[in-house]
């Protein structure tokens, strides 16, 4: 028999600060990610008897921080309410489709082509990410970040794949404008 208690400040001495930077990493925020990590380790010793050594700890923690991930954004995506989109649209096309003439995307003329490793660019885009509606988040982290195909993520939140193509385009428009607004016109 395992001393549940005693296994458990072991692991998590040796996978905390990994387990949490994956999950920040996949929220983008402090406080989720640190949440994310103690539930994981309820979940762990709540079911450690389960725990068969097929794999090493460190492996099965995050197999068990991933679906705390999902359902994090499962959650998320439920807890929203209907968005008014037809009002991202407007913002950026006329009528007839074209772009209005504020809302064209300029030319990102940068000399750093390593934008992702410049901390102070994501922070600007962890905030322009944070501020698009809770499923259009979800979904532009799913499938950039967490590397999930269009179906999985269409599955793992409920909406057919027509109104996500849709989502991730409006995403990406308020992306672009948001960065461009933050970043290139700093």
């Amino acid at each position: 028999m395992i001393d549940k208690e005693k296994t458990l400040g072991i692991w998590v001495k040796e996978f905390a600060g990994d387990l949490y930077q994956w999950a920040h990493y996949k929220t983008s925020t402090t406080a989720e990610a640190e949440d994310l990590v103690q539930d994981t380790f309820l979940a762990a010793l709540e079911e450690m008897e389960s725990f068969r050594g097929e794999s090493t700890p460190k492996t099965w923690l995050f197999s068990i921080l991933n679906h705390k991930i999902m359902d994090y954004y499962r959650k998320k995506v439920t807890q929203t309410g209907k968005t008014n989109e037809t009002s991202t649209i407007t913002m950026f096309f006329n009528e007839m489709g074209e772009w209005n003439a504020m809302a064209r995307p300029h030319d990102w003329q940068n000399d750093d082509a390593n934008l992702l490793d410049d901390h102070q660019f994501q922070a600007i885009l962890a905030r322009c990410l944070e501020a698009l509606p809770d499923k259009w988040s979800t979904c532009v982290k799913l499938k950039y970040l967490s590397d999930k195909s269009g179906e999985e993520i269409c599955q793992e939140i409920g909406i057919n794949t027509t109104n996500y193509w849709q989502i991730v385009h409006r995403a990406k428009l308020q992306l672009r404008n948001c960065v461009e607004n933050e970043w290139f016109k700093k």
